[in-house]
């Protein structure tokens, strides 16, 4: 079982992948089996399953043919298409983050999934349907999804005399049980947060910036709808840090932070499904609660990623609807989510038995799965990486003392204006 971090590790070969863009309907024209290129963005254990599920679709697909020896890791998977889209020499089906998706969505070679995702007849997680939507337009179609809860590591809870915490409570009990969970001189954090100021650091505040009464982007879409609302969410911040009960991750990917708390030197951690398979790893006696809120409405985000379809000609357009519309679908979804500690992009693999047997037997992941009927995503739009930098820059000054929630979030909302402003 792999953990979503897992999903981000490593490089697969540049060079491969532009070398191996250019062959596909070739086969076609002779009478063979159409290729089409599938950058996964996937490493280590994803890979087996990916692997394994192409092997079956190819199986049951004798014309078609997956080469999925190109491409890039998820995460540099933006700059690695844009790149190909410019160069004329692109994949047929990419693992695209949907924060990623409305950059990527503005090349006309970007294909109108509309009718393929709608004819699945899948009844899709409102914010699945959502990060792959632009314009009433679904752009792509859903690969992954996931949500954020808080995990307890019971024994730090015990040691400390410290109640776990239940549904409904408040973001002010998290900062208190935080700082009765510290103990400095045996190195014990009551919480963790990424410090880098990447999107790790910024995803995790959505919810509270929500939960206060803002957007991301204002209903005018000229500025950000959140410069008071970010106030109030990097109070929390600034209360963690102040109490010297935040472990702040200095790295990117938050290894530190999760290995901390893997090691029993942290009592509680804002993460998502995919670390459980690490925490049981570990002999973690865990406890999994929803997230905090302001106003007692639960609240949550959640991070579909996509796999983005481009036009490389009619044959392969057809091969590669095939094989993604395969790939969504409900049984191969459970595999999916299964292999990459994700959790089922629908209802109806939700209700599978395979999926209800796993979820039986992997304590609180029912309770991720459950939160997403609540979830809300980052918006599909080309301005969210710079309003993502901005406000990871502040929410990282906060965290280290060095700007006050006021100052940092002025400037934050001066530079992700500026950047709205700029014409798409």
């Amino acid at each position: 079982m792999l953990n979503r971090r897992d999903l981000f590790r490593g490089t697969l070969g540049l060079a491969a992948g532009a070398a191996l863009t250019s062959c596909g309907d070739g086969d076609a024209a002779n009478g063979g089996p159409v290729t089409i290129n599938f950058w996964h963005g996937q490493t280590d254990t994803a890979v087996l399953v990916i692997e394994d599920l192409v092997q079956d679709f190819e199986r049951n697909n004798p014309n078609i043919k997956v080469d999925m020896g190109g491409g890039v890791l998820a995460d540099a998977m933006l700059q690695k298409v844009l790149a190909a889209l410019a160069a004329g020499s692109y994949p047929d089906v990419a693992y695209i983050f949907g924060s990623d998706l409305a950059n990527i969505a503005r090349s006309p070679k970007v294909v109108d999934l509309t009718d393929l995702v709608e004819g699945t007849g899948a009844d899709y997680w409102p914010s699945v349907r959502e990060a792959v939507t632009i314009n009433g337009k679904v752009r792509a179609a859903p690969a992954l999804v996931d949500s954020l809860a808080v995990v307890c590591n019971k024994e730090v809870f015990s040691k400390a005399g410290v109640d776990l915490p239940q549904e409904g409570w408040r973001w002010r009990d998290f900062v208190e049980t935080a700082k009765a969970l510290t103990d400095e001189s045996a190195g014990v954090f009551g919480t963790g947060w990424p410090g880098v100021g990447d999107e790790d650091t910024v995803w995790r505040l959505w919810p509270l910036v929500w939960d206060a009464g803002g957007d991301i982007i204002a209903s005018s879409g000229s500025g950000i709808g959140f410069a008071d609302a970010g106030v109030k969410a990097l109070q929390v911040i600034q209360d963690l840090a102040r109490d010297k009960s935040v472990y702040i991750d200095p790295k990117s990917g938050s290894e530190q932070m999760y290995q901390v708390f893997l090691s029993g030197r942290m009592g509680m951690v804002p993460t998502g499904p995919w670390e459980l398979p690490d925490i049981t790893d570990a002999g973690v006696d865990y406890h999994v609660v929803p997230l905090p809120t302001f106003s007692g409405h639960a609240v949550t985000i959640s991070g579909p990623d996509t796999w983005t379809m481009f036009d490389n000609g009619p044959a392969r357009v057809d091969a590669a609807r095939t094989f993604v519309s395969w790939l969504i679908a409900p049984e191969q979804d459970v595999r999916w989510a299964l292999g990459a500690g994700s959790l089922p992009l629908s209802k109806q693999s939700e209700s599978s038995p395979e999926w209800r047997k796993y979820a039986a037997e992997t304590p609180g992941l029912s309770d991720f799965a459950e939160a997403l009927e609540h979830a809300r995503v980052r918006p599909v739009h080309p301005a969210y990486p710079e309003i993502s930098q901005a406000l990871g820059q502040a929410i990282a000054a906060v965290l280290l003392g060095r700007s006050s929630p006021e100052d940092a979030m002025r400037a934050c909302a001066d530079e992700s204006n500026s950047a709205l402003r700029i014409p798409r």
